[in-house]
């Protein structure tokens, strides 16, 4: 029986993940998942892709006393409350416009100085909108299993390179991909899967020091077709929320019961 592995959640994009025991699951998504993210000095967003080293920092948000806390590598923590907001912007997430405000305090000029590039700190207005497409992303292991199998990776693949939020085990690889259009409970939570995410460079990262590790893409890019009209390379699935909840690791997946592992 499948069931709920890892959770993996950030509360400021492109950072260090999080792997609660426990979330709970709104229509946005995970709350304060995201939260905030970065931008360069044109507006546009930053990315882990981009910057891998953001991974390196360990950032922590309490949404009841808004304290932001930032730890980087050498041991240095720039906190303070991000409830402190500057002029609103939109910024585009893949041609979707996101409503944000600017944040005052000590992080746009520490993450500047470690990166050596001028980036600023943004808080959107509403949980679940910093997300790339859609609120959730889901996955098995035994996928990232089967793709360090095809691969020859030395070793096991750490499935954190995807920087999925759900990942599930007891599964057959690529099951996930046949539950498209369905909907799927994990605990109280019921998902309704909508469509494969294209994946980007920065699966080609070390989860732990952002540099390039190995050639995910290239592997996935074997044996994967491509998808059809953005020509993105699949793996793992996006999720909308039907029935929010709390959903907790170890909680069974309940998944259709004509849904077969794909050939």
């Amino acid at each position: 029986m499948p069931t709920l592995e890892r959770i993996n959640v950030t509360p400021v994009k492109g950072m260090a993940l999080h792997h609660p025991d426990r979330v709970e699951i709104t229509s946005a998504g995970i709350p304060g998942d995201r939260r905030f993210y970065l931008v360069g000095a044109s507006g546009k967003m930053v990315s882990g892709s981009t910057f891998g080293s953001l991974v390196r920092i360990v950032a922590d948000h309490d949404p009841q006393t808004e304290e932001l806390s930032m730890r980087f590598p050498d041991g240095t923590v720039v906190a303070g409350r991000a409830d402190h907001l500057g002029e609103a912007e939109v910024t585009d997430f893949f041609r979707r416009p996101v409503a944000a405000h600017a944040v005052d305090g000590p992080w746009s000029e520490a993450v500047s100085e470690y990166l050596g590039t001028a980036v600023r700190l943004l808080r959107t207005d509403h949980d679940g909108e910093a997300v790339d497409v859609l609120p959730l992303t889901v996955i098995s292991t035994a996928s990232v299993r089967d793709l360090a199998e095809r691969g020859h990776h030395d070793g096991s693949l750490d499935s954190r390179r995807f920087r999925i939020n759900l990942e599930l085990d007891g599964c057959g690889p690529y099951d996930e991909d046949s539950w498209d259009g369905e909907t799927v409970g994990i605990g109280e939570v019921r998902l309704r899967i909508e469509g494969a995410i294209p994946r980007c460079l920065v699966t080609n990262q070390s989860p732990d020091t952002g540099t390039k590790d190995w050639n995910t893409l290239t592997q996935i890019a074997k044996y994967r077709p491509r998808i059809k009209g953005d020509g993105g390379l699949p793996f793992g699935m996006y999720g909308t929320v039907v029935q929010p909840g709390v959903a907790h690791l170890g909680d069974t997946v309940q998944v259709p019961s004509h849904a077969t592992s794909p050939d």
